[in-house]
């Protein structure tokens, strides 16, 4: 009897962690699809529930930050791009995002320090470097004592 009874909790386990697994997934993907279509405050929606699931899920933390972004809300979008960045320190993307945060926020010493890092793990964003780096010209000290 116990070992009938066993069995069935294994077998539930292994039904319910395959049917969690599907969900998450369909959570990211449904969560990208309303993005791509600029339905930001539903796709959130899905990004949160696929975290609960999966809350190392780089990707939902990095469209987490593009809606912040779009909504002008620069802290929540700096703690999702920090997220992605402590989940996967290489992810160019995040950290282009991150020196576009600091320009706005006029952080020229923090900016210098992710482009530098930028430098060294571009993959995909490589051909913006230099429009980083002329933005960065323009906002360093001493082009502002320049200007004075």
């Amino acid at each position: 009897m116990k070992k009938f009874f066993f069995i069935n909790i294994f077998i539930i386990i292994i039904l319910s962690s395959n049917f969690g697994f599907s969900k998450t997934e369909d959570y990211l993907d449904k969560g990208i699809k309303l993005f791509n279509n600029k339905d930001f405050d539903k796709s959130k929606i899905f990004f949160e529930k696929d975290l609960v699931f999966n809350p190392k899920s780089e990707r939902s933390y990095l469209y987490l930050a593009k809606i912040f972004k779009y909504d002008d809300n620069d802290e929540e979008q700096e703690i999702n791009l920090n997220n992605v960045l402590l989940l996967n320190p290489k992810n160019d993307e995040a950290i282009y995002l991150l020196i576009l945060l600091k320009i706005e926020q006029s952080d020229y010493n923090k900016t210098k320090e992710l482009l530098g890092t930028f430098a060294l793990v571009c993959d995909s964003f490589c051909s913006k470097k230099k429009k980083i780096e002329d933005k960065l010209k323009k906002m360093s000290p001493e082009n502002a004592q320049n200007n004075n």
